[in-house]
């Protein structure tokens, strides 16, 4: 029997959850089929996860999971720790070899060694269980921005957040406190300033660049932006152009988990901002939910409220990449789309 190695087994672990990919789930079929001890492991995760399959999903309080995850990690790092101890004294110790001290090292080497196994097998399942937690609690603050959103345009007689622009003016200087609206943000700071929104719902927990304003409310309402581009780590819908009655177009989409081509933003207003996109950069999801180093995808509220989790950055059958413009490899900050089907969310 074939011994599988790490990646072949996190592989069945991903693809009993329903984390694989469309290449994934054919690549651990393949392996099911051609190896029987990886045959064996997928029908026992598929026994061991059965009882799931009857639970319903309940929203877990913020902390509770961060907390219990970092107990456990700490408590299976712990026990790799002491196996190394272990090993240090006994390696260390000057001794005469006899019967009874093989047993006592033979003893703690076998009860370090259930350690080790069972550290490898709850690390990941920790990690996933961090991973999963955040993405439920992202879905949960984008639901609450939409909450906030409506609210808003219910206050202000069917109109939502805005601010006036120029043609051509740059949609990229997140964090600018100049007169000028320089940002894509700025009308959705106007949530946080009528307290619609909380300036933590705009930090999604999986984002690791991301942090929650430190201020007053009088700070807060002093500010004509987020302070910087770590305070809001989610990518708004850039409007296009109004219609006869009013209406803006590109509505579909109204927000996303951060578009990876700008997470990075020059923190100088006055120099030209410039981006060439290359082959990886137009397909790489957000950063905000990656597990064990791979970008799984990205929340995204829809135009009706509901927010959906994608694995790539279609929104639809139509093929339109949410994160990027129709023929466009160079990005200046300052275009638009040009049609109601080109649904762009930025910076």
């Amino acid at each position: 029997m074939i011994t599988l190695n790490s990646r072949e087994k996190q592989l069945l672990f991903d693809y009993c959850i329903g984390l694989t990919s469309q290449e994934q789930s054919v690549e651990a079929k393949a392996l099911m089929s051609s190896n029987q001890a990886a045959a064996e492991i997928h029908s026992k995760l598929k026994a061991a996860l059965a009882p799931l399959d009857s639970l319903e999903p309940e929203p877990c309080p913020d902390d509770l999971a961060e907390h219990t995850i970092l107990r456990l990690s700490d408590l299976a790092n712990s026990s790799q720790d002491r196996l190394h101890q272990l090993l240090d004294i006994e390696q260390k110790r000057e001794f005469t070899v006899k019967k009874w001290l093989w047993a006592s090292l033979a003893g703690r080497l076998a009860t370090a060694a259930v350690f080790i196994v069972a550290a490898s097998v709850l690390l990941p399942a920790l990690g996933y269980l961090r991973y999963h937690s955040r993405l439920q609690r992202c879905q949960m603050q984008q639901g609450s921005f939409f909450q906030g959103l409506s609210s808003f345009i219910s206050d202000h007689a069917g109109q939502r957040p805005a601010v006036a622009t120029t043609a051509g003016a740059p949609w990229w200087k997140v964090g600018y406190q100049g007169i000028e609206n320089h940002s894509n943000t700025r009308k959705i700071y106007l949530l946080v300033q009528g307290d619609y929104v909380t300036p933590s719902s705009f930090v999604c927990p999986g984002s690791k660049r991301g942090r929650i304003v430190q201020a007053t409310p009088s700070q807060i309402r002093a500010y004509k932006d987020f302070p910087d581009r770590s305070c809001v780590t989610y990518s708004f819908q850039i409007n296009c152009r109004l219609m006869g009655n009013g209406q803006l177009l590109c509505q579909k989409v109204v927000m996303a988990d951060c578009n990876p081509l700008f997470e990075e933003l020059p923190k100088d207003f006055s120099k030209p901002f410039k981006l060439q996109i290359d082959r990886k950069s137009s397909t790489l999801n957000s950063s905000n939910h990656s597990y064990f180093g791979n970008r799984r995808g990205q929340n995204v509220l829809l135009g009706d409220g509901h927010v959906e989790f994608l694995r790539t950055r279609y929104v639809d059958v139509s093929k339109d990449d949410i994160f990027t413009l129709r023929d466009t490899d160079v990005y200046q900050g300052c275009e638009v789309p040009s049609c109601e089907t080109d649904l762009f969310l930025a910076p």
